[in-house]
């Protein structure tokens, strides 16, 4: 049987012979691709969206459409348009350790960590002080 791509790279090299980019578009390139990564890092999310979130999480487990619904009554609307990036964030805060998560009859059900409960401990008390950064709490300890 044959390989369909046998030929393949040497015709990209044939196709592609003499392209080559300028510095200016290079950095067009690799900042359109940090601007289209940005919401993989906390500092793109508004604080209260990481609230709204950490607080619908404070009683007990739920999965995606359960916290969304329950954004969209609190007026949080970041997602209204892309409700595909609430899981951008959980999954986010989920490799940041604040969240776990675990599948039950094929729904993922996001929970507090200890440590998530502590952030938003910690964010209560010294909110009533001074005005503290939830994401400033989560990043100094995840560095």
């Amino acid at each position: 049987m044959d390989d369909p791509f046998y030929n393949l790279k040497d015709s990209i090299k044939k196709d592609f012979e003499g392209f080559s980019f300028s510095e200016e578009r290079k950095n067009a390139v690799k900042e359109t691709i940090r601007k289209k990564q940005s919401h993989l890092e906390l500092h793109y999310w508004k604080e209260e969206t990481l609230r709204n979130i950490l607080d619908s999480l404070h009683d007990e487990a739920k999965h995606g459409y359960e916290i969304s619904t329950q954004l969209f009554q609190k007026n949080e609307l970041s997602f209204k348009n892309n409700e595909g990036q609430l899981y951008t964030l959980l999954h986010l805060l989920e490799n940041k350790k604040i969240l776990s998560s675990k599948w039950i009859e094929d729904k993922k059900y996001y929970s507090l960590t200890a440590k998530g409960k502590k952030y938003v401990a910690a964010c209560e008390h010294r909110g009533s002080k001074q005005q503290v950064s939830l994401k400033y709490l989560i990043e100094e300890v995840s560095l």
